[in-house]
């Protein structure tokens, strides 16, 4: 299923922010600090396994829960 990594980006800046965007600017700021940078992904981008493990530790050290 392509586009994975995309939608849990997008989850986790969606949740953190709750539509303030400044939060949400500040979380992709934290995203990218930690390797990964979100405006990179497409909903047609590679689901690499490597980089959804990589999201899903960002998402548990930022406190967000992805399904």
């Amino acid at each position: 299923m392509a586009g994975q990594i995309k939608q849990m980006l997008d989850a986790i800046i969606l949740e953190r922010s709750k539509g303030n965007s400044v939060v949400a600017m500040t979380t992709k700021t934290k995203i990218i600090l930690k390797g990964i940078d979100p405006d990179k992904y497409t909903a047609g981008s590679a689901d690499d396994p490597t980089t959804i493990q990589k999201v899903r530790d960002i998402a548990r050290e930022l406190g967000v829960t992805l399904q």
